[in-house]
């Protein structure tokens, strides 16, 4: 993904000191091409200015891809707010940090448009939406979409179930084991739906407040680590991005890893290295487009319709099987099959 990204450069970065807050915020316009620059809001403690700088370019890039392969009418693009590395925000700073944010999104006159990610609620989209009209995901009271991580972990499932049936030749997830790393608002809906269908579930994340629902679930609780490295049907990382790099891929077990993290490779090399260890990486951009998918349909003309949204976010199974189908009739991987897509659909017209 980087390779090819790497060509077609940001149209837009802005770095922004909040004059409320002063706390720093970034959005990065990555095309516009097919549309609006549309991509959630991550307010994190990065360590380094240099990180968030690199998180939102990373994360405004695959977003590109991920409207592009799921055929929506939008551009990529991505905002961070970051904040103190060891600091709580407190209600009025958070509040002050939010409006700034605002106030980036909108000296940007629409070219993108801002939802919640990690970090951010959708009761914060409500206070930016205060200071620009720039906002997706507002509440359905608020004629809005709602939380799109419900339909984030219906498309993972609907991605895990397309790859287990190509690798196993059934698509049940009756007794299949999977290992979900991080149950956070997507990867806990995720674990839930895959336990109402009968897996035997691994689950990890760095809130040990998270082992209730483990509990509940009948999964079985272990540190991260160990979940990356469980010899289970279905490695499903989402958490934070970059959980394969050089070293933890060679600890994999499973012969599929599809989950609902952002930027899961640290290098795009690593998907040739899992494809020669016989292991099917289903790209992230590809498989957590629920979201995404969501939010367009509350863009569409007449507005939210749940029903056509839930049934345009089962789609991401029937492009995994696609992309599926075109890397193995060109002996690529599925990374390169979505790119040659993603590729195809980012074409000037």
């Amino acid at each position: 993904m980087e390779r090819y990204l790497a060509a077609l450069e940001h149209e837009e970065i802005v770095v922004r000191r909040g004059r409320r807050s002063g706390l720093y915020s970034f959005v990065a316009v990555h095309s516009t091409q097919r549309g609006p620059a549309l991509g959630g809001c991550r307010l994190w403690p990065y360590d380094d200015a240099r990180l968030a700088l690199r998180d939102v370019l990373r994360l405004s890039a695959a977003m590109t891809l991920k409207a592009a392969v799921a055929d929506l009418p939008l551009g990529g693009g991505k905002g961070v707010i970051r904040a103190e590395p060891g600091t709580r925000l407190d209600s009025r700073r958070r509040r002050a940090a939010l409006l700034d944010f605002a106030d980036t999104v909108e000296a940007l006159g629409g070219r993108y448009l801002t939802a919640e990610d990690v970090g951010v609620s959708s009761r914060d989209m409500t206070v930016i939406s205060q200071r620009t009209a720039h906002v997706t995901g507002l509440a359905r009271r608020r004629g809005g979409s709602g939380d799109p991580s419900p339909m984030t972990a219906l498309g993972v499932h609907e991605g895990i179930v397309a790859c287990v049936e190509r690798v196993f030749g059934a698509p049940s997830m009756a007794q299949r084991s999977v290992a979900v790393v991080g149950l956070g608002h997507v990867g806990s809906r995720l674990a839930r739906r895959l336990a109402r269908q009968g897996a035997r579930l691994v689950v990890a994340d760095v809130d040990p407040g998270k082992r209730v629902l483990a509990d509940e679930l009948g999964a079985r609780w272990v540190s991260s680590a160990r979940a990356l490295r469980a010899p289970v049907d279905v490695l499903a990382p989402c958490a934070l991005g970059a959980v394969l790099d050089h070293e933890t891929v060679t600890d994999v077990r499973a012969p599929i890893v599809a989950g609902a993290a952002n930027n899961q490779l640290a290098d795009d090399g690593l998907a040739d290295v899992l494809a020669a260890g016989g292991i099917l990486w289903a790209p992230d951009f590809v498989i957590n487009a629920g979201g995404l998918i969501h939010i367009a349909a509350e863009l569409a003309p007449g507005g939210y319709d749940a029903r056509r949204a839930r049934a345009a976010v089962r789609g991401v199974g029937v492009t995994m099987r696609r992309l599926l189908d075109d890397a193995e009739r060109t002996g690529s991987t599925p990374l390169a099959a979505a790119l040659a897509l993603a590729r195809e659909r980012l074409e000037p017209p």
